[in-house]
């Protein structure tokens, strides 16, 4: 698969504990994306944060919270980020989140061409 060197970055904020079905909100978006196809997703789990409540989400041990910051990035073709924002408009109705999106460059996408340097 290729990607065009000008492409969008899609990044989801979100807790960990949001849930869209019977399971997950990010692997609902992950599965999602991959299914369309579109050149790749990262789930990243942060050690604390907070939103639009204000609340603090963190990781130390004392703290009860499971509910730790969620950055899912998505990378690809304006054209198919654009696709894919309807479809990330409906899982996200019951939840509490923020997405943007970011024109980027692509560098390298998969693996370096072999051969003599």
């Amino acid at each position: 698969m290729q990607i065009p060197r000008q492409a969008v970055l899609l990044r989801i904020f979100i807790g960990e504990d949001e849930r869209f079905e019977h399971g997950p909100l990010h692997e609902a978006i992950v599965r999602k994306a991959r299914e369309l196809h579109l050149a790749g997703a990262t789930v990243l789990r942060g050690a604390v944060g907070f939103g639009a409540s204000s609340r603090l989400h963190t990781s130390k041990i004392l703290r009860l919270s499971e509910d730790l910051p969620l950055v899912i990035e998505i990378v690809d073709s304006e054209d198919a980020i654009n696709g894919f924002l309807p479809l990330l408009n409906d899982m996200m109705t019951a939840a509490s989140g923020l997405v943007t999106l970011e024109k980027m460059q692509v560098l390298q996408y998969g693996r370096a061409a072999s051969g003599p340097a």
